[in-house]
């Protein structure tokens, strides 16, 4: 994390009008829950459409380790981007408000996964599922100082749809 104290590029920031307005409605409508959607429809090995709003499909596969033809992220991987885009998303958010320029984000972000299990046909012992560990490393340049940087990531944190969910336990139901 560091300070741009010569001349940097400005990262494009997001229309602080429209984040106002978004702040206002969160405030007047703090008890709203938005249902968000997707729907995968399986293509043939292990490649999946998934469609999201209007949106054209997001593919999803696995890499050739593990039986996919490598054309996307695996579900997993997909995970991970969220989560990284999420932590941008806040990061980006929280600076337009207070007026901070942004001239570099970037969110690396690795988990730990146990693959052996092999969706449920392979070592069936008793072991964590899923991710174990995830880190995060944030590369920030801003015009202002560290500990600002510091503070700012720290709240995109906090926030973080993708973070929160992560971090609790989620009901999950299958109909």
């Amino acid at each position: 994390m560091e300070a741009c104290t010569t001349s940097c590029t400005r990262l494009d920031p997001i229309d602080k009008a429209g984040l106002e307005a978004l702040k206002k409605a969160g405030i007047e409508n703090p008890d709203v829950i938005k249902t968000i959607k997707c729907k995968t429809v399986a293509k043939g090995k292990f490649r999946h459409e998934n469609y999201i709003r209007n949106l054209p499909p997001y593919i999803v596969d696995e890499p050739p380790t593990l039986l996919g033809e490598d054309t996307a992220p695996n579900p997993s991987e997909a995970v991970l981007a969220a989560l990284g885009s999420c932590v941008a998303v806040g990061i980006h958010a929280n600076a337009v408000d207070q007026d901070i320029v942004i001239t570099n984000l970037e969110v690396l972000v690795e988990g730990d996964l146990s693959i052996t299990a092999v969706w449920g046909t392979g070592d069936l012992s008793d072991k964590p599922l899923g991710m174990t560990d995830v880190r995060l490393k944030i590369n920030l340049s801003t015009n202002k100082d560290e500990a600002t940087n510091k503070a700012l990531i720290d709240k995109a944190i906090k926030y973080s749809p993708v973070v929160n969910t992560l971090l609790r336990n989620v009901n999950v139901k299958v109909d």
